[in-house]
Formats: structure tokens, C-alpha cells, sequence
């Protein structure tokens, strides 16, 4: 028989265990020369010499840099790519019921530009283009936008599916990298731009044709950021010119991040250079098409704006190949939180995130951005204490200036409910928050602590959240319960007034098993109870006393909260007392007192 394990004891406390990696190789190369002394970050053996920098990639033009001191005070226009470039990026891309949903509510919340698919690429993407000029299903003040490679049978194919439609943007791509045009093309410059311009030519013949339909048109060098900026120019300015771009009809140039290479600023630095350097300006429409491959496409979006770009095309909730397209929501309430007008509406957000989840398949985490189920979520309590006083700051100003929120969740149509959440990292003030607001109990500051040290003890325990209902609970169990069912118990009582103001107190009280009558009289009631409880040999002082009403109106429940110094060796309780009665309430945080410090 093998024996049984020893239990561990104070003097042989339990070792931490150690966690072995076999696969995770410690960084064990030399520590740079230069690195400071509180630095002893070690060389890794990553491969990092496999990977070139994007300096030795492209060339960055410089300027002079306008954008770092730009602002962004107007909305760009948003272009939502969800039913197109999101939507290839879909395990199970969605049907027409499902692409349906997303029109509308793409269109519902203010979206006047949308790019509805890639009609030569499938029978569903074509018969949703259809579905939607078949049942008038754009309103007059959208315009939709449909992609297409520079291959003459699937331009046709495109061409083929918006007719009908009042207005349309037919979208033409090319990759243009040097990496792309030699694996992918295989071929060069000379024989990309007439690529490029042979569908164009074919793009503005059929347009022409169209005649119920008014066509514009985009072009994406898709790469932009790998390409020589020489180039793009070229093409860009060619197009320009074929199409006759004026300013009441603009060509779009969008010029995609389509994988991220550098840090945001080198592609700002690529966007003013273009927004400075293309022709007939005022008759194109700088457009920017950021993935997020290095988690900056948000970071990039906004400084491509600073740096000239009018359009930003990306996903809702930020969908898209790798690791997504620019998240729009993000960067709408980016702007809102910013105090500027996003010109789409986000007041009913969990809607959205339900209906984009419904759509692609794939959950919103619960810390994206603004629409996150914890996004607004505090459980730290030096947060919830400081929430705490912002809420109550608020209702003197207008202006929203509340710690740790950035924006008021009532803007996206959260309430206010889960903004604290309770756990063994919270503190006093959050959970002084819960109880107020869920159940009018305004504990007093000192008091705050007293509980605070209850409820971590049992979140410790449980290693769970505590609800506004488990807290209730915890309250009900530790101050109003001692009020009613102790080793000291209030059988009867009354109390009255004689002429002089003197309160009498005229009680039966049980303590242990011993029962008798007392009185005794004070000040107030409260005093003369303390004076009858000395009576029966149970000495009290009230130290600190509150009430108050936990909601308007008549027959309100009152609490009163009592620190007392009970017995000789004054031991400070805490007590609370709740009844319809406030004297009643307040006898009971006495006695609730006395009883915890028993």
C-alpha cells in the first residue's frame, strides 16, 4: 500500500510549480553592447534575417510632411467592403438572405457608398447583384460598387450584372508590385500599364453602352505600398485621363495596404506624396484600402487621412483575409469619441455585432473596440472607484468626462448595468457602485471597506464574479440578517417622547437564553435603545450613524448603517438595518452591530 500524501502545513508551504516549454527556445545570444544596463534582453534565434525592411523593399518618397500636423475634423467617406472583400474571406461566404441582411443594414446605418460584390467570381456573388437591381432594393441615395479583375470576359461578366441599376462604380484591380508582377503576372511594367489600360478602354465602351446606367469608376494597384510610386502615378494619371475624370465625375484611385509592410507613418508618407503628386486633383477621389496584417490599419486609416485621403473602404467589426480590412466601427467611433459627427449611426451596437455575426459566422471578441461585451466592462478596482466618482461627477456638466470611458455607452444603446462587474480584483468603490445602483444601498465610505473585505474573501474563494445578486446576498447575509437573528434579539420594543424631549426605550430582549425587559432613555431613540442594551449588560457606542430612503416615494424601504464600539473590549462593528420604518431600520443596524461583534 503506496502511503499517503503529506499535507502541507505552515513550516512546509507548497512549492510553485514550474512549467516546462520543450518546444519554446529561450533567448540565449549575446546581449547587444549598446543595449543600456536595464535592458538584458537577449538575441532570439528567430530567422528576423530572412525578412527585409520595407525601406529595402520600395522606395518611400519623402516630403515635408503635412500630415503629422493635420486633423481630422470631418468624416472621410466610408466605403463598407463586407459583402465583397469580406465576404471572400468567409469559410462559409454568405448566401443572398444573409448578404440581404447585411445591405440593409449596411444601408440603415447611414452607408451611401457600398461595394456589393465580385460578380464574375461566382454564380451567388452575380445573383445577389440581380436580387438587388431585381427588386429595386437600392435606395436613391446609394451607390453601389462592384470589382472586377482586368480580364476582358469577367469586366463583361460585371458590366452584365449592374444593368438595370440606377448608378454603379465598377471597381477595376491590378496587382502591380514588382513581387506580384514577376511570380504572379509574370510580366513587366510595359506589359502591366496595358493590362491596365486595356480594360479601362473596355470598362468605358460598355459603360458608354449602358446608357439607364450611370457608371463611374475606381482603380486599385493593388499592392500600392510594394509598388514604385513612379508607377502607380503613371497609371493612375493614365486612367485619369482615358476616363476624363472631372469634378462632377471623379475617378476613384484607391490605393490598398493590401499586406502591411511598415510602421503607419511610412504609409502616410506614401498617401501625401500621391494626394500631392496626382493629376486633375480636384477630379479624383483619393480612396484608401487598409488590411491589417501588422494590427496598425487603424493606426494606417487615420493617418492616410491626415495625409489626404476623402475614402476609406474596410469591413464592419474589421472581417477580412489574414488578420481582416481597417475596422470601420472602430474608426467611425474613433471620430465620435473625438467630439466629430462618424455620419453613420452606431446607437443600437449590440444589433449590429448581432447581425454582422449572424452574417459571417464568426464572433466579435468580447474586448473589440466600443462594441465588445467588456469593452465597457470594469473590474480593477481603483477603475470602478474612479468610474464610480465619474458618474457622479457627470450630472453637473453636460460635457462627457468620465475615467476609463471613453465614450457614454449610452450612445451605442448600452446601459449602464455592466459597466462594474465585481471579482477578487475589485474594490470598494465598484462594489459601493453595484449596490447603490441596483438596489438604492449607499453604503458610507468607511463602511465600503468593511464590505469590500467580504466580498473579496469570497470571490477569492469561488475564483468567480460576484453579480449585483451575489452581492445583495453577501450584503443581506452580513449586516441585515445579525439585525434580526442573533444571541441578541429584539422580542418587542416601543419607544416614546415625554414633554421634556427625552426618548424612552422599552424593550424585551433575549440574550442567549437568558430573557428580560429593559429600558432605557437618551437623546433619540437610537440613543435610549444603546442605554437599554447597557441595561441588560451589553455596552454600545455609536460612533458613526446614517439612513436613507433606497427609493421615492411613499413606503420606501429605509437603511440605516451603524458603527458602533460594542462590549469592553470595544470592538468596532459595522450594522445595517433595513425596514419601511427608518426607526425600525435604525434599531436594527444597532443591533446588527452588536451581534457581528458578538
Amino acid at each position: 500500500m503506496s502511503e499517503s500524501p503529506v499535507s502541507p502545513t505552515a513550516d512546509r508551504p507548497v512549492p510553485a510549480p514550474v512549467h516546462r516549454f520543450p518546444t519554446i527556445r529561450t533567448p540565449r545570444g549575446p546581449v547587444p553592447a549598446d543595449a543600456p544596463h536595464w535592458n538584458r534582453q537577449r538575441s532570439s534565434s528567430m530567422p528576423s534575417h530572412r525578412y527585409r525592411s520595407a525601406f529595402d523593399r520600395v522606395a518611400v518618397p519623402l516630403t515635408d510632411r503635412a500630415w503629422p500636423q493635420a486633423r481630422i475634423e470631418q468624416a472621410p467617406l466610408w466605403v463598407p467592403v463586407d459583402l465583397r472583400d469580406g465576404n471572400q474571406a468567409l469559410a462559409e461566404p454568405m448566401d443572398t438572405p444573409r448578404k440581404r441582411r447585411m445591405f440593409d443594414l449596411l444601408v440603415a446605418m447611414g452607408y451611401k457608398e457600398i461595394e456589393i460584390g465580385y460578380p464574375s467570381a461566382s454564380r451567388t456573388d452575380f445573383d445577389f447583384v440581380r436580387h438587388l437591381v431585381d427588386t429595386d432594393a437600392v435606395p436613391d441615395d446609394v451607390t453601389v460598387v462592384v470589382f472586377t479583375p482586368a480580364k476582358p470576359d469577367l469586366i463583361d461578366r460585371t458590366f452584365e450584372s449592374v444593368e438595370g441599376l440606377d448608378r454603379a462604380v465598377v471597381h477595376l484591380y491590378t496587382p502591380t508590385a514588382p513581387v506580384w508582377r514577376n511570380i504572379v503576372l509574370g510580366r513587366d511594367r510595359a506589359e502591366v500599364r496595358a493590362l491596365v489600360t486595356d480594360a479601362a478602354t473596355r470598362m468605358d465602351r460598355l459603360a458608354r453602352a449602358l446608357t439607364r446606367t450611370d457608371i463611374r469608376f475606381e482603380f486599385s494597384p493593388e499592392v500600392f505600398i510594394l509598388t514604385e510610386p513612379d508607377f502607380v502615378l503613371e497609371l493612375c494619371n493614365g486612367l485619369t485621363e482615358l476616363w476624363d475624370a472631372s469634378p462632377d465625375r471623379p475617378v476613384i484611385h484607391n490605393l490598398p495596404a493590401t499586406v502591411e509592410i511598415a510602421t503607419p507613418n511610412v504609409y502616410a508618407d506614401q498617401i501625401e506624396y500621391m494626394h500631392r503628386h496626382l493629376a486633375r486633383r480636384d477630379a479624383v477621389i483619393l480612396s484608401v484600402h487598409p488590411h491589417n496584417d501588422r494590427g496598425t490599419g487603424t493606426a494606417c486609416a487615420e493617418l492616410a487621412v491626415l495625409a489626404g485621403a476623402q475614402r476609406v473602404e474596410g469591413c464592419l467589426f474589421g472581417n477580412g483575409e489574414r488578420t481582416g480590412n481597417v475596422d470601420l466601427v472602430n474608426l467611425a467611433l474613433n471620430l465620435h469619441a473625438q467630439g466629430v459627427d462618424p455620419m453613420i449611426d452606431f446607437s443600437d451596437i449590440d444589433e449590429i455585432r448581432h447581425t454582422v455575426e449572424h452574417c459571417n459566422r464568426l464572433p466579435v471578441p468580447p474586448r473589440h473596440p466600443y462594441a465588445g461585451e467588456l469593452v465597457h466592462t470594469a473590474f480593477s478596482g481603483t477603475h470602478q472607484d474612479a468610474i464610480s466618482k465619474g458618474f457622479a461627477h457627470r450630472a453637473r456638466g453636460e460635457r462627457w468626462e468620465v475615467p476609463y470611458l471613453p465614450i457614454d455607452p449610452a450612445d451605442l444603446g448600452r446601459t449602464y448595468e455592466a459597466v462594474i462587474r465585481v471579482n477578487s480584483q475589485s474594490g470598494k468603490g465598484g462594489i459601493a457602485h453595484l449596490l447603490r445602483s441596483n438596489h438604492g444601498v449607499d453604503l458610507p465610505p468607511r463602511m465600503r471597506a468593511d464590505f469590500s473585505r467580504t466580498v473579496q474573501a469570497a470571490t477569492d474563494d469561488s475564483g468567480l464574479e460576484a453579480t449585483p445578486k451575489d452581492l445583495w446576498e453577501l450584503f443581506e447575509a452580513t449586516y441585515l440578517v445579525p439585525g434580526r437573528d442573533g444571541d441578541v434579539v429584539l422580542t418587542s420594543w416601543s419607544t416614546d417622547r415625554n414633554p421634556a424631549g427625552e426618548h424612552r426605550f422599552v424593550c424585551t430582549l433575549r440574550v442567549g437564553e437568558r430573557e428580560g425587559d429593559y429600558e432605557g432613555t437618551g437623546n433619540g431613540p437610537v440613543s435610549a435603545f444603546t442605554h437599554a442594551l447597557a441595561a441588560a449588560g451589553i455596552e454600545v457606542d455609536v460612533l458613526d450613524f446614517t439612513e436613507h430612503a433606497t427609493t421615492s416615494g411613499q413606503g420606501s424601504p429605509a437603511v440605516a448603517y451603524a458603527e458602533c464600539r460594542v462590549g469592553a473590549d470595544g470592538k468596532r462593528c459595522w450594522g445595517a438595518g433595513r425596514d419601511t420604518s427608518v426607526l425600525t431600520a435604525s434599531i436594527l443596524a444597532v443591533l446588527s452591530a452588536v451581534n457581528r461583534a458578538g
